[in-house]
């Protein structure tokens, strides 16, 4: 089986407090690629960045002091584009998470793992080496055309350092 990770395709992080025009440019190719998992039977789980009305006292609030993705606000949704009903979501405290790698770790054969998603350079970057130190074996992919990072840079960046770590870097525009 192949899954795919969407990470925190979120209307904060898309048009909302920390959106970006390249997050806006990704959202009906992230959605194919979505479509095409599904009509192929195959598993797609998103994440979901996670804050509390304490966040500004957190130390991602420290360093990053716009208030985003506050759980059961608009911008901490799963943008209704993006969204597709019934397949599960995992909401995430921090950058990276422990309990995405203990849910695929759930499923039965796990032949390949994709991600794509918001940001490249902080939360799929994350997520991505996460995977990959839980199962050195399975391939795991990321598909640039449908990521995006805090700028181009960085999201360059994040890409080379993916590839660094034997995390395959393609991009295919459906």
């Amino acid at each position: 089986m192949k899954v795919l990770v969407v990470i925190d395709m979120q209307n904060d992080f898309i048009d909302g407090t920390l959106g970006t025009k390249e997050a806006q440019q990704i959202v009906e190719r992230v959605r194919n690629k979505v479509d095409a998992y599904r009509a192929a039977g195959d598993t797609v789980i998103y994440t979901r960045d996670t804050h509390n009305g304490n966040y500004m006292q957190t130390q991602e609030g420290k360093n990053l002091p716009v208030v985003h993705c506050v759980k059961d606000s608009f911008g901490w949704e799963i943008s209704e584009k993006v969204y597709a009903e019934g397949n599960p979501v995992i909401d995430k405290p921090s950058f990276g998470s422990l309990e995405l790698a203990e849910y695929v770790s759930s499923m039965s054969t796990v032949e390949e793992i994709e991600l794509v998603g918001l940001c490249t350079d902080i939360c799929v970057i994350s997520n991505a080496l996460i995977l990959k130190a839980r199962f050195p074996e399975v391939p795991i992919k990321v598909d640039a055309a449908c990521c995006a990072g805090v700028t181009p840079e960085s999201h360059e960046n994040a890409l080379r350092a993916m590839q660094m770590c034997q995390i395959a870097v393609f991009n295919k525009v459906l």
